[in-house]
């Protein structure tokens, strides 16, 4: 059986708390380990417990996973911060996880939503972290969430037979859809303020660039494996869906060999039902094995 082992680790001034899932003595331990960094705001077990099982899944198959509260969630301490402001919890995450596996070499952050945000801007500043497992990255902009709203929600609402019934019994704001539909019309057509050319690999991302534009930087300076994963029936992925699927900096990048892409089409954003998480699992796995 896999073994776990509680731990806490000092990351400034506060203690995180942060379980390491270990492969069974009888078993090989594989050289690469898996940092499970969570979206916000969650802590260590992740919705439906998928970053319990995950890990017990991976170290069931000889991959050593470790998954940690931030500073400010969970039993961490702390101040509670954002997505982009992670990176001190995640480079002391890494340095125990590597004292916690002495034969590990390197190691694979795994993200859901912002929590895959914060691993792939993250990845290029640490050698140590060979690839990123990437689901529902999160990419928002205005402009970007009213695309795929318009895009992807009204579409499927208009054939959606409750709507019809709603407007047939009189249950439907029609003034209000509109409101929604042409607000949401306005900030997807507004003039962009910058090109969609990208951040070539030689340049800075300013700080404060749009979102889409710095991780598109920090995936082109990483240079390592990226295994991506979407949930067909959530606008969190349909919006990084859009964006890679537009001529540019984006759709090139995407495109490269080091990238894999994988879909569940029924699947809500946190892959909810069993069925759904255990594909995902199947899928890491399977693409930690094939490099």
């Amino acid at each position: 059986m896999p073994e776990e082992r509680a731990l806490s680790f000092a990351c400034g001034d506060a203690w995180l708390v942060g379980i390491v899932s270990l492969p069974a003595v009888t078993t090989t331990p594989q050289p690469r380990g898996v940092l499970i960094v969570v979206g916000g705001p969650q802590y260590r077990a992740g919705s439906h417990r998928q970053f319990t099982l995950l890990a017990r899944d991976l170290a069931a198959a000889g991959v050593p996973a470790m998954r940690f509260d931030y500073r400010g969630m969970g039993d961490s301490e702390g101040e509670l911060r954002s997505f982009d402001n992670v990176d001190q919890d995640l480079r002391a995450a890494i340095d125990r996880f590597f004292l916690e596996v002495p034969g590990m070499q390197e190691v694979v952050l795994w993200g859901l939503c912002d929590g895959a945000s914060a691993a792939a801007m993250y990845a290029p500043q640490d050698a140590r972290v060979a690839g990123l497992v990437l689901l529902n990255p999160w990419v928002r902009t205005e402009e970007g969430a009213a695309r795929a709203t318009i895009k992807h929600y009204y579409r499927a609402r208009l054939f959606d037979a409750r709507l019809w019934k709603k407007v047939a019994s009189g249950q439907f704001d029609v003034k209000a859809s509109v409101r929604g539909l042409w607000q949401d019309l306005g900030k997807a057509f507004r003039p962009r303020p910058q090109a969609e050319a990208g951040v070539s690999p030689g340049t800075t991302a300013p700080a404060a660039a749009p979102l889409p534009e710095r991780m598109q930087h920090a995936l082109t300076r990483f240079g390592g494996r990226v295994l991506v994963v979407l949930s067909g029936a959530d606008l969190t992925a349909q919006e990084f869906a859009d964006l890679s699927s537009r001529p540019g900096a984006w759709q090139k990048l995407l495109a490269a060999p080091r990238f894999t892409r994988q879909k569940i089409d029924k699947a809500d954003h946190t892959f909810s039902r069993r069925p759904w998480q255990d594909q995902v699992s199947n899928w890491t796995r399977d693409w930690l094995r094939s490099w």
